[in-house]
């Protein structure tokens, strides 16, 4: 038969996960395999660009989905494990789960919400182009899915990283992002991490016209307006007029609306925020591939 899609394996892959122990994608690769009767040629066919086994990608995408709804945890890079709500859904014995069906829970709503930010009511297949959709929309709504789904693993991986490694990589960012100088004059400043409320200091120029103070806080719980206050007294301090708040999780309204009452400029950087902006200054990532689209170009062929 053919490589099953990522929708046909979500339901035989979570009796798989049902038995309460890790498997990896590895792992799935070759039950999965054998379950749909894949071929060993079809199990090495590749995508279109060449880098990858096809039924692997889907295999990929078939967890990632689970993941999303809430149905599979993942440890670590490659590995998931069952949910109490996972578990509870294979027991129904499905025969069929579908991106349709998952709509049901929350996280994997809000999930599929935000790739569809632009209004498309459309499913986002990462390897197959909806039927209302031009190709450029399709490729848009892909670009999307892929992006979300980075983002989301990036800012997983992040969140396990050693404190003192972590306000490294937010220096790491605003020097991407232009500021500071060079990474040796960052690398100074980041030795005063802990100073009074202080993880680091960076030019805001490569003169050092003006500092800009940085607060890192690698939270899973929300920043409240007490941890606002406690930094800008912090910068007050130090007779400090701008300050940057990055955490890995997010903050509460309290927060947010302190912050823009101040007199100093502070700005605020939750997780998702801190994820796009390490994406767009390729900090912690690097290019997998690169599409370019092409048109005829008509001045070529006018007339002299």
């Amino acid at each position: 038969m053919a490589v099953p899609t990522h929708e046909e394996l979500k339901a035989p892959a979570l009796q798989i996960f049902n038995d309460g122990k890790e498997h990896s994608l590895t792992e799935l690769f070759g039950t999965l395999g054998d379950y749909f009767h894949v071929t060993e040629a079809e199990r090495n066919e590749r995508l279109p660009s060449g880098r990858q086994s096809r039924f692997l990608y889907r295999l990929y995408w078939c967890c990632y989905d689970l993941y999303r709804a809430g149905l599979l945890t993942r440890p670590r890079k490659g590995v998931y494990l069952i949910t109490d709500v996972g578990r509870q859904v294979a027991g129904k014995k499905l025969d069929f789960i579908d991106r349709k069906y998952l709509m049901q829970f929350p996280s994997f709503a809000e999930f599929q919400n935000k790739t569809h930010a632009n209004g498309n009511e459309q499913e986002s297949v990462p390897h197959k182009a909806t039927s209302t959709q031009t190709p450029e929309e399709s490729l848009e709504s892909a670009y999307q899915t892929l992006s979300l789904a980075l983002r989301d693993e990036l800012l997983e991986t992040v969140l396990k990283m050693d404190p003192y490694r972590f306000e490294e990589l937010v220096v790491d960012l605003l020097l991407a992002m232009g500021y500071g100088g060079t990474r040796e004059e960052a690398a100074q400043v980041t030795q005063k991490s802990g100073d009074e409320g202080i993880d680091g200091i960076i030019n805001e120029d490569r003169l050092g016209l003006d500092s800009i103070y940085i607060q890192a806080k690698r939270w899973q719980n929300t920043v409240g307006r007490v941890e606002i206050q406690s930094f800008v007294g912090a910068l007050a301090g130090k007779q400090a007029h701008k300050g940057v708040f990055i955490t890995t999780s997010s903050f509460n309204q309290n927060a947010i609306d302190y912050a823009r009452s101040i007199a100093q400029k502070v700005i605020l950087i939750d997780g998702e925020r801190l994820a796009e902006l390490m994406i767009e200054h390729n900090v912690g990532v690097s290019p997998s591939k690169t599409f370019t689209l092409k048109k005829v170009d008509s001045d070529y062929f006018e007339e002299s």
